[in-house]
């Protein structure tokens, strides 16, 4: 009997899973239901300023809308762990996130209590509720923004709804403390699952799945094994494995190696920031959060640089690329397009750069300059 044979019952077994998978959480990359945009209404929105310099990015964006004339209404919550008695209520800002299918979010912070007060944080209540499963952070070098490398291309996609992030932990006893990860087959099924069909519908060619499973050989062996036996599914899509400490050594040695990158949850939030920082740091990388019916849109860097509020220094990239793909997710890429062409074109020009890409302008400055390159249409409709 050849090996092919021998694991057909396997491979069918696993094929079976995996379809009653897609059917249930109906894969948002390729089956997400667009909103289309034809009548001239406006789409809504639900828009979350964030901490920090949050709102201040975000008027960046409604000036930006308004200068364009893109046909988005927001509707804005204001939401905050470090300022509770103000927050709106989880419920009443999941239920909108539902209604609207799509979110601007800028980063929440989440403070340090240490041993006192809930163990989950706003950020992950947020994400638990709505299941936002799949974080996606495209990490591509900017024209004009010049770092250690060029032409970086690569996409990390972090599964963000167990694992270190659990919320289990406790003091077993004085000085003694308990923290549970929590894998399971199902949750790694489906990120790997998600970062396949990204990698087949963006003409990816590789996927990495970063573990650590030399050293927890079960909770991250199961994640391994997960992307093992979905990788048999998409024969065109080259498959590797790589540790996690091995891997921040290998992006920051020679980045051009990786394609898609599926990771657990710490793991992939580790490897974002410091991929991040190779292509310009916090202020230029936007980032995705994915359930099987909205999506939120947030930088992919998560700081909300609390020290530089009321400046008008933080650089708003990010943020406006986040508003691009947002407009191409609902069906507008024409208004995407415009957006991410104004602003490759600051950055080229080189004349306006915020001080964490070794400017002077201010974020007014800044967001200024990309409204006045604007290529806006004559006509009526993009």
């Amino acid at each position: 009997m050849s090996l092919i044979t021998r694991n057909l019952p396997r491979l069918f077994i696993q094929t079976s899973q995996i379809t009653a998978t897609r059917n249930i959480h109906n894969n948002l990359i390729a089956n997400h239901p667009k909103i289309t945009e034809t009548d001239g209404s406006k789409i809504k929105c639900t828009l979350i300023p964030g901490d920090g310099v949050g709102p201040e990015l975000m008027a960046s964006v409604d000036k930006l809308f308004k200068a364009a004339g893109v046909p988005i209404v927001f509707e804005s919550y204001f939401f905050s762990e470090v300022n509770p008695t103000l927050s709106m209520d989880l419920d009443v800002v999941a239920s909108s996130i539902e209604r609207n299918r799509v979110c601007l979010k800028g980063i929440l912070a989440s403070p340090d209590f240490g041993h006192i007060g809930e163990l989950q944080t706003l950020n992950m209540k947020l994400r638990n509720a709505l299941d936002l499963y799949a974080n996606v952070v495209h990490i591509k070098s900017l024209p004009g923004v010049k770092t250690r490398y060029d032409n970086i291309d690569c996409v990390i996609i972090r599964e963000q709804t167990e694992g270190e992030y659990s919320a289990l932990e406790h003091e077993s006893a004085r000085g003694v403390v308990e923290c549970l990860k929590i894998v399971t087959a199902t949750k790694s099924q489906r990120i790997a699952k998600f970062a396949f069909d990204y990698a087949v519908k963006n003409n990816r060619k590789k996927v990495t799945a970063v573990h650590k499973a030399n050293i927890m050989k079960l909770g991250d062996g199961l994640f391994l094994r997960s992307c093992e036996e979905i990788a048999k599914l998409y024969p065109t899509i080259e498959f590797e494995k790589m540790i996690v400490d091995n891997c921040t050594m290998q992006i920051v040695s020679r980045p051009s190696q990786f394609d898609v990158l599926v990771t657990p949850n710490l793991y992939g939030n580790i490897i974002d920031n410091t991929a991040s920082g190779m292509v310009g740091g916090a202020g230029v990388v936007a980032g995705a959060s994915y359930s099987s019916k909205c999506v939120v849109f947030e930088p992919g860097a998560r700081h909300t640089f609390s020290e530089a509020v009321g400046k008008n220094v933080a650089n708003p990239t990010a943020m406006l690329l986040c508003a691009a793909k947002l407009l191409n997710h609902v069906n507008l890429p024409s208004y995407g397009q415009m957006i991410r062409d104004a602003i490759n074109k600051v950055l080229m020009d080189g004349k306006i750069r915020t001080k964490d890409l070794g400017g002077q302008a201010s974020t007014q400055e800044f967001t200024f300059a990309v409204i006045n390159n604007l290529k806006i249409p004559t006509t009526s409709h993009l």
